[in-house]
Parts: structure tokens; C-alpha cells; sequence
């Protein structure tokens, strides 16, 4: 039994070493300025659409009033000293290229180390202090890390969609990051169908991070294999999901060119 035990806990430390070195990866230290171009990261268009919709943003740009947008996440959702290269700031960015007319104000909640039921409690007081137009939640990595019980994940998932419904924001969920280094040491499809679940049951959008970091990774535009471009991919991958969440957003509150102009 204590062999193992041993074997166990040596699993479980080979899954958080795994995730340590992708956290790393896509979150390091600040880059040059020449390192900041942005790559082409193609995503098939079914990815980037939406059969949900975010009635709470449409009628915000189109009754020109200020977008406010709240962004939910954890260690992925940031480059530590160089925020302004992560993904909420891109998406910031693009919202505002694309909306030049409108104002976008975005802010960011970090919980990094926090499951989907602890960041679900803390949601309608977030909701209360930033009054968002949109929430998006980004979660699903730190569960998968602890295995939590994908039944408890769903509901933590469900509550946490209905308390921020209830509070009368739209919301947009984000799912796993992917990681080819990591997917043979924790199982991801779990919490990635569970919130596929959730999102059809409440009629809110998902964007599918996982599905589309892969897709780039099977194309050859980044290489999530390596470790040792560092930041530098790091902040491609971010710009470019960025651009893509901005695109998704946009789809599905039906901002068409009218509004973007």
C-alpha cells in the first residue's frame, strides 16, 4: 500500500510539474519590443461563432453607451509584468478596432490558484463592484490540475452562470488551455464537456480556447511543444487569442458593420 501510495504522489506531482512548465511557458517574464509582432493564427470560422447571443453588449454599443467588460481567469490569463501583451488586454485592443465608436472599458479578476465553486463564490460581489456589461469566465485548468469531481465541477459551473445571469450581465465562458506536454497527465475532456454542458443549458456562449489552441498546434503555427521560446510565444498566443475572442464576442451580439463603424 505505501508503494502505492508513492506512485500516486508521484503522478500527481509529474501533472503539477507539467502545468508549472506550461504556466511558465505562457507566462513569463517582459519581452523586448522587437519580439511583439503579431503572428497569423487562422481559427476555422465555426469556432469563432456562436449559436448564443450577448443581448447585454448589443445593447450597449448600440445605444452608445460604454462597454464595460469583465474578465475572470487564472494564471493563463496573464504575462506577469507585461499585462499589456496578455489576452484581455488584446481582446481591450481589438474590441476597440473593431467598435472605434464605442468605449471599452476592461478589467481583470486574477484567482489563480482557485476552482470554478471557490471563483463562483466570489462572482456577485465582483459583479456588484465592477458593474460589467459582459463577464467572461475563463476556468477549467486548476480543476483539472486537483481533480475535482467533474460532476462538482458542472454545478460550480452552474451556479456560478446563474448567479451572474441573475445579476443581469451577459457571459461569455472560456474554457482549458491546451498543452500538448501536459494532455497524457491530466484529462481535460471532462471539464471541457461539462462546460460545453452548461453553456447549452443556459444559453450563453462558449469559447473553446482548447479546441482552438490545438487547432493552431496541429497547423504548425506555435510550437507547444517546446520550452524554450519563453515569452515570445507566450505573447504571440495571447495576441492572437485575443483577436479571436474579440471576433467571437462580436458574433455573437450581432455587431454588425453599422455598429463598427
Amino acid at each position: 500500500m505505501l508503494g502505492l501510495k508513492k506512485v500516486g504522489l508521484k503522478k500527481v506531482g509529474l501533472q503539477i510539474f507539467g502545468l508549472t512548465l506550461l504556466a511558465a511557458l505562457l507566462a513569463a517574464a517582459p519581452a523586448r519590443a522587437e519580439d511583439t509582432a503579431e503572428p497569423p493564427c487562422d481559427v476555422p470560422a465555426y469556432l469563432l461563432s456562436s449559436e448564443s447571443s450577448l443581448p447585454k453588449v448589443t445593447e450597449a454599443v448600440k445605444a452608445a453607451q460604454p462597454l464595460n467588460v469583465l474578465v475572470v481567469g487564472s494564471r493563463s490569463s496573464s504575462i506577469p509584468s507585461n499585462e499589456t501583451s496578455a489576452y484581455p488586454a488584446k481582446l481591450q485592443a481589438a474590441l476597440q478596432a473593431a467598435l472605434p465608436s464605442a468605449t471599452i472599458n476592461l478589467s481583470v479578476e486574477l484567482q489563480a490558484k482557485s476552482t470554478a465553486d471557490e471563483t463562483g463564490g466570489t462572482l456577485v460581489k465582483l459583479v456588484e463592484a465592477k458593474k460589467p456589461t459582459l463577464v467572461i469566465w475563463q476556468t477549467g485548468t486548476v480543476d483539472a490540475m486537483r481533480s475535482i469531481d467533474p460532476d462538482d465541477f458542472r454545478g460550480a459551473i452552474n451556479d456560478g452562470v446563474v448567479a451572474l445571469r441573475n445579476a443581469g450581465v451577459d457571459v461569455v465562458l472560456v474554457n482549458l488551455q491546451y498543452s500538448p506536454r501536459t494532455e497524457t497527465m491530466i484529462s481535460a475532456p471532462p471539464y471541457l464537456d461539462n462546460m460545453r454542458v452548461v453553456a447549452q443549458q443556459h444559453d450563453v456562449p462558449l469559447f473553446d480556447r482548447f479546441a482552438i489552441m490545438k487547432q493552431w498546434s496541429d497547423a504548425g503555427y506555435f510550437d507547444l511543444f517546446s520550452t524554450s521560446h519563453g515569452v515570445d510565444l507566450a505573447q504571440q498566443v495571447h495576441a492572437c487569442l485575443g483577436r479571436a475572442l474579440s471576433k467571437f464576442v462580436i458574433d455573437a451580439a450581432h455587431l454588425g458593420p453599422a455598429q463598427q463603424n
